[in-house]
């Protein structure tokens, strides 16, 4: 069978008092809708197979949309419930067999849930199947409604509830798998006969058991795929969650974390075991940090693949690849493109860009190397810096194996300092330098006496 998905994510978020709509407000620093995606993904559907209900703000959801490959989306450009979104994709339901509709701000809708939930409405045969949680306290969810055998009646929104209807724990988590074909027919029929004047679509349920089809329920063991966020303090407290969970997740792997103050690990961060992870370190986006590291304190590492017994403190690198047994820090910055093999050190206050850095080499302090490619076992002085830059184009810098790079050397590209070759101290290097060899480049000094006598500092004094 095939089946397709229509994501909610139509929401305003007033409540957040954001300028961007609900559903791009993060967790981990991913929107919540990303976290859906991801899930969708992991459960087995494929991009071309999700649509995206938007509202105010769709410029933004499609933007992001787009560089997720997913770009089916409608948009409900006047707000009249769940019901009337879901009409705006109707084209879709010609394609599917079956169809998920789900919330784009329940970040915690995982893949098994999806999954289980899709052969439990197939094997049964149901036209739809409500995916349910029990909750200790469901004020604020719609009801599920069944008779004295168990079986599924309906859905009551919270605002039309009885009393003893209020009750009830079993709540609508939001999530549905249809029938494409008794969705289309049941949205066809759907009134706005509620005290919001909206077409509910749990009001789909009683239509389509009046069609003969058959609705049950279907309660979830994660009770988490509920939540979501209408508020900063509802977003503040699903952050909490989605740390503890990854935090608990990586030391059940077999992470270290001596303290977990300001760690804040992103959902797709590979960490191997052993390695310790110090306090006030984000771990951001794609990165893979092997295993006997020790990373932090203070830390920054985003979309960076790291090896084994790699150590960083105060280190904020971005796309960048270290081998192993690399040190870099206190204070470093390590931006796009920076390619370190084994055993390189890097020390307090300098930044690599863009640049390969060879086995063993050590860049100890004060020092920039960018648009470089430097050979092993080379040693660079307090207060180097590559001059890439001319003001229209970048150059790069090539330095063999085992040159030794003098404090305050200035290398001007494009240039080449040749394997073994030394610069002095205070050179300002402008031209190639063959391999053995000891350069000097410094201006001829003059020395002018009686400075300081006549100087204007003097007179001022």
């Amino acid at each position: 069978m095939k089946n397709g998905v229509i994501i909610l994510a139509a929401g305003d978020g007033t409540r957040m008092k954001s300028s961007r709509p609900k559903v791009m407000c993060e967790v981990l620093e991913t929107p919540m809708i990303g976290w859906v995606i991801d899930s969708l993904s992991e459960a087995g559907f494929a991009s071309e197979d999700i649509g995206v209900i938007t509202g105010n703000g769709a410029e933004i959801v499609e933007k992001y949309l787009g560089e997720r490959n997913v770009l089916k989306t409608f948009r409900q450009n006047e707000r009249k419930g769940t019901g009337h979104a879901v009409m705006q994709a109707e084209s879709m339901l010609g394609e599917y067999d079956n169809v998920l509709v789900l919330c784009g701000d329940a970040p915690f809708m995982d893949a098994d849930t999806i999954k289980s939930t899709l052969k439990a409405h197939e094997e049964s045969g149901n036209s739809v199947t409500v995916v349910t949680a029990s909750l200790v306290n469901p004020t604020g969810y719609g009801r599920i409604l069944r008779d004295i055998d168990g079986k599924l009646l309906g859905i009551r929104e919270q605002k039309d509830c009885s009393e003893e209807e209020k009750k009830i724990a079993e709540i609508n988590s939001g999530v549905y798998w249809f029938k494409a074909s008794a969705l289309k027919d049941a949205l066809g029929k759907l009134k706005p006969n509620n005290a919001a004047g909206e077409y509910y679509l749990t009001d789909t349920i009683e239509i389509i058991r009046d069609n003969g089809g058959l609705a049950e329920a279907f309660c979830a063991e994660n009770a988490d795929i509920v939540l979501g966020a209408n508020s900063r303090k509802d977003l503040l407290n699903l952050n909490t969650i989605a740390r503890n969970r990854i935090i608990e997740k990586h030391l059940d792997n077999g992470v270290e974390f001596v303290a977990t103050d300001g760690i804040i690990i992103g959902k797709n961060v590979v960490i191997g075991r052993d390695t310790r992870i110090l306090p006030n370190t984000i771990l951001r986006g794609n990165t893979v940090i092997g295993e006997n590291c020790e990373i932090g304190p203070n830390s920054l590492i985003e979309n960076c693949t790291l090896g084994n017994n790699v150590t960083l403190d105060n280190v904020h690198a971005y796309e960048a690849k270290l081998s192993d047994n690399v040190k870099a820090g206190p204070f470093v910055h390590l931006r796009p493109g920076t390619i370190l093999h084994d055993g390189v050190k890097i020390g307090d206050f300098v930044e690599v860009k863009n640049s390969e850095v060879g086995t063993m080499t050590c860049i100890a302090h004060l020092t920039y190397v960018g648009d470089s490619d430097v050979g092993k076992d080379v040693n660079f002085g307090c207060g180097c810096v590559t001059a890439n830059y001319d003001g229209l184009n970048k150059f790069r810098t090539v330095i063999g194996d085992h040159a030794f790079i003098g404090c305050n050397t200035n290398l001007i590209a494009p240039v080449e300092i040749g394997a073994n070759a030394t610069t002095a101290a205070g050179s300002t290097i402008t031209k190639n330098v063959p391999p053995d060899s000891l350069v000097i480049e410094r201006g001829q000094p003059r020395t002018i006496e009686n400075w300081e006598h006549n100087s204007k500092r003097k007179r001022k004094a």
